[in-house]
């Protein structure tokens, strides 16, 4: 079993005891605060949306189209110089290329590519550099500072997902100029990188050249002086080791030796043959003799003069001149022959003395080397001491030379790690801004602006707008709600248009405050309100009206008398006003004014009046209220607020029934409780409330839902 309080629900457990439980609200129920809110203040969100969204639309299109071009730089460990990594394959770690893009995003770099394409004098990025004014102008240096920072803030530098490719990304105004400046930057990242090495690689070198001229000079003094040595010693380099010129010379000369005796023992034999074959036979019987070509091709001719002698002293005779003449090449031909032989024979004797002249001289030649070789082996041990000195040095040179090489060859190289593998070409279209996405963009924060503003205004609200919040805090019922009127008076409203939602609300409050039949009716029935401008006026002007409609003489006096606000909704005239009547200088049908609806009379305060006299107290308005009670059914007081005012609740303490007034949402419930508790203290009869100006759609007049149900039911207005 439930049994609920606005605010709470309190249920009936098995053992009987209740159990307080919070109200959570349903979504619904939030959809349709929300619904209700934005209703309420729709002209605010809207005008803040609007103007937003007028002040970014405006902001976007005035924005300066900015064109970002891309370089992309490729880093490629394995194309170092200078790498000694053993591994086919290099690899960089990712915090080596993120090192790379820091140096990309370098005021350094930045500097560089700023001078070289002379943008400290470019518009676009010296705009708001200078100095203010009368503060001394900047140096170059410090304009290209400048310049540099502004170039830095529209460069972005990043890696493309995990590979090895840098995208650099520039915005300029100009598409061409954003093109110039993203390859220039890859450029100059890449002439930095390959300069710095070389410069390192230079000073490597330097200091190589340096080291390799003492290592040369000591290496040439090493060498001169083994050269030297090995000079006056007469060693010469032969394998692994060293020999002297002796020890060069000893063996071959032995050789040699050998030979010529050889020789000169076979020439020997060859005289001694040639010799004992010329005692014998004989020079035809030397074997040399025989054997000579010159002497055969003699003997040859020979033969054919002698078978022509034949045949010409057959035919001519012994005495005939061919046979004289043949004799004669006879002879000729003999001492050639001779001579010949004889010089073979001569020939043998000079071989045989020549070989032994020579196996003599060699025999010499070879003991003198002997000698020498004993004297040289000291030498020997020395020149190789020497030598090993030379070796080292030479080895300290040549590891030396090979380094200076790789350091030559690195300052010379134009490899880089880095290459350009995508050159920034001039964007077609503009990059920035996005107008389209920055519009909806705007949008979104412009409607978030103005939801954020109604929500603000709403959080500011202080006043009450549930009703069965208002009963449960305060303890009186809310008698009725009374929507907001823009359209007409509400006063006029009830006459004009008697079915009215407006209309409806008043005969409401007039059913709860004049109560059914059998109940005796209040006959002065007071409206007041906790503060100012909550519509208590025109209230009981309509409230009035509703009530004469309804058959009944109803009275209206006017007794806000510093306001004298009632005087605006019914004309007075010529009459005479509350005030007059008061004071005895007017009677009461001087004072009474007929109102356009019949029934209803109104006294009114002709002026407003701030007299410190006390009009109401001497029981001068209660005798008033007793002289015209009789003639009237309902007696309506138009009292002045509570709050600040003392004359409110004199009077309501007069009336049968009071009715506060409060303004839906506005006012605050401090004042609301302060007014009900002088009205308690004063001994008034609160009988309930009025919420004046609620907003159709607000759950105090039933929400849009029953509004729609009971749309059919009013007259619009």
């Amino acid at each position: 079993m439930l049994m609920s309080r606005p605010g709470t629900a309190q249920r009936i457990d098995m053992d009987g005891a209740p159990e307080v439980v919070g109200y959570e609200a349903r979504l619904a129920d939030t959809l349709r605060s929300l619904r209700d809110m934005v209703r309420r203040r729709w002209l605010t969100l809207f005008l803040v949306t609007a103007a937003v969204v007028a002040i970014g639309a405006t902001l976007i299109m005035l924005m300066t189209p900015k064109f970002e071009a891309v370089a992309r730089i490729q880093i490629d460990p394995s194309r170092n110089p200078l790498s000694s990594a053993s591994s086919d394959v290099a690899s960089l770690a990712s915090e080596a290329i993120e090192t790379e893009v820091t140096v990309l995003n370098s005021e350094e770099l930045a500097r560089q590519v700023v001078k070289q394409l002379n943008l400290q004098n470019d518009p676009e990025f010296t705009r708001g550099i200078n100095p203010a004014e009368g503060a001394p102008p900047l140096s170059n240096e410090e304009r290209i500072s400048a310049v540099a920072g502004k170039v830095q803030r529209q460069l972005t530098v990043g890696r493309d997902r995990l590979t090895y490719v840098i995208n650099i990304r520039f915005k300029a105004n100009d598409a061409d100029k954003a093109a110039k400046v993203a390859n220039t930057y890859a450029e100059t990242y890449i002439n930095s990188k390959v300069g710095s090495r070389m410069g390192t690689a230079e000073r490597q070198a330097a200091f190589f050249r340096q080291r390799l001229e003492d290592l040369g000079r000591e290496v040439r003094a090493a060498d001169e002086a083994v050269a030297q040595y090995r000079a006056q010693a007469g060693i010469v380099a032969q394998g692994q080791g060293s020999t002297t010129i002796a020890d060069q010379q000893v063996a071959p000369l032995s050789t040699q030796l050998a030979t010529a005796e050889s020789e000169a023992a076979e020439a020997r034999a060859n005289l001694a043959a040639a010799r004992s074959q010329i005692a014998r036979g004989g020079l035809d019987a030397v074997s040399e003799v025989r054997s000579s070509p010159v002497i055969s091709d003699l003997r040859r001719q020979r033969a054919e003069v002698l078978r022509n002698m034949g045949e010409v002293s057959a035919r001519y005779g012994d005495r005939h001149p061919e046979s004289v003449k043949i004799r004669e090449q006879l002879t000729g031909l003999d001492t050639q022959i001779k001579a010949e032989a004889q010089r073979a024979v001569g020939s043998l004797e000079a071989a045989a003395g020549a070989a032994q002249a020579r196996a003599e001289s060699l025999r010499g030649t070879l003991r003198t080397l002997e000698g020498q070789q004993a004297r040289n082996t000291r030498a020997s041990a020395t020149a190789e001491s020497l030598e090993r000195e030379a070796q080292s040095k030479r080895a300290a040179y040549d590891k030396t030379a090979e380094l200076s090489l790789q350091s030559s060859q690195a300052s010379r190289n134009e490899i880089s790690q880095a290459t350009i593998v995508d050159r920034a070409v001039s964007p077609i279209k503009p990059t920035s801004p996005n107008r389209p996405l920055l519009l909806a963009l705007t949008l979104i924060v412009a409607l978030a602006a103005g939801g954020t503003t109604v929500i603000v205004q709403e959080l500011l609200v202080s006043g009450i707008r549930s009703v069965g919040d208002f009963e449960a805090q305060f303890g009186i019922p809310v008698l009725a709600a009374l929507p907001r009127v823009k359209s007409a008076s509400p006063a006029d409203l009830v006459v004009d248009r008697k079915a009215s939602l407006y209309a409806e609300s008043l005969r409401i409050a007039r059913a709860a405050v004049l109560g059914t039949r059998g109940v005796t009716p209040p006959k002065v029935i007071a409206i007041t309100s906790a503060l100012p401008d909550e519509g208590k006026t025109t209230t009981c002007a309509a409230f009035a009206r509703v009530l004469a409609l309804s058959g009944g003489r109803t009275l209206l006096i006017d007794c806000d008398l510093r306001r004298a606000a009632m005087r605006l909704i019914v004309p007075a005239g010529e009459s005479a006003g509350l005030i007059e009547l008061l004071n005895g200088n007017a009677t009461a049908d001087q004072a009474v004014v007929k109102d356009r609806v019949e029934n209803l009379d109104v006294i009114l305060v002709k002026a407003p009046h701030f007299a410190t006299d006390d009009l109401f107290g001497a029981d001068r308005f209660k005798t008033l209220l007793g002289a015209l009670a009789p003639h009237y059914d309902t007696i309506l007081l138009d009292l002045p607020p509570l709050v600040g005012l003392a004359d409110g609740r004199t009077l309501a303490a007069m009336a049968d029934a009071t009715i506060l007034v409060v303004k839906w949402g506005s006012t605050p419930a401090a004042p609301i409780d302060s007014a009900l508790g002088w009205l308690r203290s004063d001994g008034a009869n609160a009988v309930g409330a009025l919420f004046t100006m609620v907003d159709p759609s607000a759950e105090a007049l039933g929400g849009m839902y029953y509004s729609k149900k009971y749309g059919s039911y009013y007259q619009p207005e």
